[in-house]
Order: structure tokens, then C-alpha cells, then sequence
């Protein structure tokens, strides 16, 4: 070990030793576990579940607990809603269909439910992520594997499949005048999508092999539309309308064409159950009209009466920031408090070490202390949601890890640059509070302003580091609100990391510069 490595243990060794033998610091780490666990557990234990659903006064039954919420092949939350005109195709074969016009309302009031007199109030309304085409699915429970060519409200046509994978096909809107020819065929399990603008020259748009597609697949029509946003943050429900000319079918398909509105519950009455009616049959394919309300794709809200994220469990744990802040910036201004400042660098006249000692064992004291009431809050929360009918959105064991480790490491920074603010103001006052707007308040203002303004505030202050905490990815094909509120941040999880990282290593610079200009 070299001589500077020795050294600067030795001072390591030091700050430790200073922050174990003051007894206010020594509870104060021991108050953030406590606090946290016990907010954890409080906010779980006062979060009760159930919903009431009905299509009038008369029908309407209220239940304990979150409607179900399927899982796609990944084990992710899904939304799987549309009315499906389908056949089964137990082995191979091709279907093929002319999507001629695509339609939409929506619920002008936000009333999911028929009022007494009837429908709801509508207006017309094309959501942008409006689907409608052909589609082959390893059968009708929510959740199964599927791909589909589908047209879209404002996305032209698109080539998805298992709810997660999006690919663009012909751009443009659906008309008389601009139809679009839409194919699927299937070869055992692998699954080929087509668009075309004529019928007559087809492209292909992708392929997948899609895992245990058995006798049960059917292959068929769908229309669905999600919640729009443009009249309420909380959505409104919208209703599509399709027609297709043309519809024909090749290889093993059987049966008659039958209905079946897939993941239809009676949270959405009005409109989950859809309809299907077919106009015309001749010798060039069959006409149908269908319309449908719902989704098919990944589910970033936890359902329609939402879900609970994993990074909300772990929000307790900024209240023990604050703790950690005034620990930090009191580690380093008791010093200049109590005259001990020119002791301390009189012993190790090389004033950044000394700096950067401190911030080492404040570093990674907050570091253990987060982590360990991380790691005994998320279980204890979850669990806790879970017996009282909440709904947790699953999440993968990578992403698990991510949120624990980012979230300790977020305090941890913190409190490194509340170091430097100590060293730069020399008051634990000064340090505690511009700590406070630098970390805080712009995420608050954040939260609050949303839009643009949250965004770049999310994007260039110390707040960017929260983004580590957000557990479910935002999707370019799901129509949501995409922001701090709902637990989504403008830059990746360690991006937002980074720039907090980067404003705490500014604080701590100045710190050390003015260590070496103004004291001892």
C-alpha cells in the first residue's frame, strides 16, 4: 500500500471514528430506518382496495379488491381488451382483410358506465392509439400471445406483438380513398404480418415465432380504443368502429366466424363488451363493421382503477433525506461550530483529503443506512398492499435491484454534496437549507408544474436523480401521462443519476476550493 493510500485511510479512519462517537449522529442514522419502515408500513396499512361497477343504479355491485390485471408472455402488467370476430385456425393458414374507414367517440363526461337513460354523452374522437385490423392469438384469455396488423388512429399501420414489441408499417390514415390491406399467415409457430396498399403487392412488416400456439389459436377481426387524455388526466373512455371489406381466409381455418369481447369487465359496461356485424358475404370475402374499447399492449397504469408501483414504497425514505442532509451538513460545521477546523487540517495539511474522507464516510454510511431501510420497507409494503386487495405492479428482478441500489445510492449523493455545502457556507443552517431547495424543491415544482417546465426541471436539477426510481419503462404505443406524478421521469433511470451526481461533485468542488483558499 503506497504512503498517499495509508494516509487517506487513516483519515477514513478518522471521520469514521468522529461520526460513531457523537451519539445524536448515531441516532440520527438509526432514526431514517425507523422512520421509513414505520411510513412504509402506514401508508401500506391505510391503503385499502375495491371498486363498484354497474351500468345503472340497479346493477351496480361493489367489490373487495383490484379487478384482476393479466400478465403478458414477459410476466408484465398488460391491458387486453378488444372485441374479437374470429375462427380457429388450428395449423397454417392466411388471413387477409381491407380496412376501409376507422372511427371514434369518446365519453364526453368521463362516465365509464351507461347513465340510466342510455349510452353515455360521446363526442367524436379518434384516439391516436386507436387499433383495428387482423389479428392471430394463442386464444381469447387475457394475457395470451399474440401478433397482429393492426391500422391506428394517428400511427399508420403497425406490426405488434406480445403487447411490448412495436414496429411501423405503411404511414398514413385509413379512408375510402387510402384503404389498407392488411395480412397475417402463420407456419407453425412462426407468424408473418403484411400490409399493402392495392391487395395486390404486398410488404412484408415482421415476423416472430410466437411459443405454444396450439389447435385453440384463432385468428380474426379486432377493433379496440384506449383511454384518451385530451379531456381528462384521468381519461376518458374511447370507442372504435372499423369496417372491413374483403376479409378472406387460406389453409386450416374452421368453424363459423364467431364474437368474443376479450377481457370485457363490468368496470367499463358501456363499452368493453363491443359489437361485431357482418354486412356483406360475396365470392371476393366477407364485409364486417366491429367496434371495440379497450387495449392491446403493455400496462404502465396498473389497470383501470390503477396499481401501485415499486418505487412508491421506497418514497418513505425521503423523508429520512432530510435527516441525512442535517447529519451531513452537522458532520462537517460542528467542526467549524466548535473551532476543531484547524486541528483537524493542522494533522493532515493536504485539504481536499480531508474533504474527501468526510465525504467517503458520510457517503457511505447514508449509503447502508438507505439500503438496509430500503431493503426491510419494499417487502414489508408490498406485502402489507397485497393482504388489503391493492395491486403491486410486477416488476423484474433487474428493475427490483435497480430501485434498492439507485435509491441508496441517490441518499448517498445527497448527503456528499450537503458535505460540500457544509465546507462552502461553514453554517449548518446556510447548508441545510440551500440543500433543501436544491434537492427538494425542484421536485416539488416538478411534480406540480408537469408538462415542460417539470420536465426540464426533472432533466437539468439535482431532482433528475429520482428518475433511478422509476419502475415501470414508459412506452412509445400506450397513450398515458407520462410524468412525475405518476412515477415517469424525461431521462433514463442512471442518466438522471448521472446529473446528480454531477451537481453533487460541484458542491463538493467548491467545498474543497474554498477548504484550500479560506480555512485552517
Amino acid at each position: 500500500m503506497s504512503a498517499d493510500l495509508r494516509d487517506f485511510s487513516r483519515l477514513v479512519r478518522s471521520e469514521w471514528v468522529k461520526l460513531r462517537s457523537v451519539r445524536g449522529w448515531r441516532i440520527g442514522l438509526v432514526a431514517v430506518v425507523v422512520t421509513t419502515v414505520l411510513l412504509a408500513w402506514a401508508g401500506a396499512a391505510g391503503s385499502h382496495s375495491g371498486y363498484c361497477a354497474g351500468s345503472s343504479p340497479s346493477t351496480t355491485r361493489c367489490y373487495t379488491g383490484h379487478p384482476p390485471v393479466p400478465t403478458g408472455p414477459d410476466g408484465e402488467a398488460v391491458a387486453d381488451e378488444f372485441f374479437f370476430v374470429h375462427r380457429s385456425l388450428p395449423g397454417n393458414g392466411t388471413i387477409t382483410a381491407e380496412i376501409t374507414s376507422l372511427s371514434g367517440v369518446t365519453a364526453v363526461n368521463g362516465v365509464v358506465a351507461a347513465s340510466p337513460g342510455g349510452s353515455p354523452p360521446t363526442r367524436p374522437l379518434l384516439a391516436p392509439w386507436t387499433k383495428a385490423g387482423v389479428i392471430l392469438t394463442a386464444g381469447t384469455r387475457p394475457g395470451a400471445p399474440y401478433a397482429a396488423v393492426t391500422a391506428t388512429g394517428a400511427h399508420g399501420v403497425r406490426w405488434q406483438y406480445d403487447y411490448v414489441h412495436d414496429q411501423a408499417g405503411l404511414p398514413g390514415s385509413v379512408s375510402r380513398r387510402t384503404p389498407r390491406w392488411l395480412r397475417i399467415t402463420r407456419r407453425g409457430e412462426v407468424v408473418t404480418g403484411y400490409d399493402s396498399t392495392d391487395g395486390v403487392a404486398w410488404h412484408v412488416i415482421g415476423s416472430t415465432r410466437l411459443p405454444g400456439l396450439t389447435s385453440r389459436a384463432d385468428v380474426g377481426l379486432f377493433a379496440t380504443s384506449p383511454l384518451s387524455f385530451v379531456l381528462r388526466q384521468s381519461g376518458t373512455t374511447t370507442l372504435a368502429t372499423a369496417r372491413f371489406d374483403h376479409v378472406a381466409t387460406t389453409g386450416t381455418v374452421s368453424g363459423a366466424w364467431r364474437s368474443t369481447a376479450v377481457g370485457s369487465n363490468t368496470f367499463y359496461p358501456a363499452y368493453s363488451s363491443g359489437r361485431a356485424r357482418q354486412t356483406a358475404q360475396s365470392a371476393e370475402g366477407a364485409s364486417f363493421t366491429v367496434s371495440g374499447s379497450g387495449d392491446i399492449g403493455p400496462d404502465p397504469g396498473g389497470g383501470p382503477l390503477g396499481g401501485n408501483s415499486q418505487q412508491q414504497q421506497v418514497i418513505p425514505l425521503l423523508v429520512g433525506v432530510l435527516v441525512l442532509i442535517v447529519l451531513a451538513a452537522g458532520f462537517v460545521t460542528s467542526e467549524y461550530r466548535r473551532g476543531l477546523i484547524r486541528t483537524t487540517l493542522a494533522a493532515s495539511p493536504r485539504r481536499g483529503r480531508v474533504l474527501a474522507a468526510k465525504a467517503v464516510v458520510i457517503g457511505l454510511a447514508s449509503f447502508v443506512v438507505s439500503l438496509a431501510a430500503a431493503l426491510i420497507a419494499l417487502p414489508l409494503a408490498n406485502h402489507v398492499l397485497t393482504a388489503n386487495g391493492n395491486y403491486v405492479m410486477p416488476i423484474g428482478t433487474g428493475t427490483e435491484a435497480r430501485i434498492l441500489l439507485g435509491t441508496a445510492g441517490l441518499v448517498a449523493v445527497m448527503a456528499v454534496g450537503v458535505v460540500g455545502l457544509g465546507t462552502l457556507f461553514r453554517r449548518s443552517a446556510a447548508a441545510v437549507s440551500l440543500g433543501v431547495v436544491l434537492l427538494v424543491l425542484p421536485t416539488i415544482l416538478g411534480t406540480v408544474l408537469q408538462g415542460a417546465a417539470g420536465a426540464w426541471l426533472f432533466r437539468l436539477t439535482p431532482a433528475a436523480g429520482f428518475a433511478v426510481q422509476q419502475a415501470i419503462p414508459a412506452y412509445a404505443q400506450v397513450s398515458y401521462p407520462y410524468d412525475a406524478l405518476n412515477g415517469f421521469y424525461p431521462l433514463a433511470p442512471w442518466a438522471g443519476f448521472a446529473v446528480l451526481c454531477l451537481w453533487s461533485a460541484l458542491a463538493l468542488g467548491l467545498g474543497a476550493l474554498a477548504l484550500e483558499r479560506r480555512d485552517g
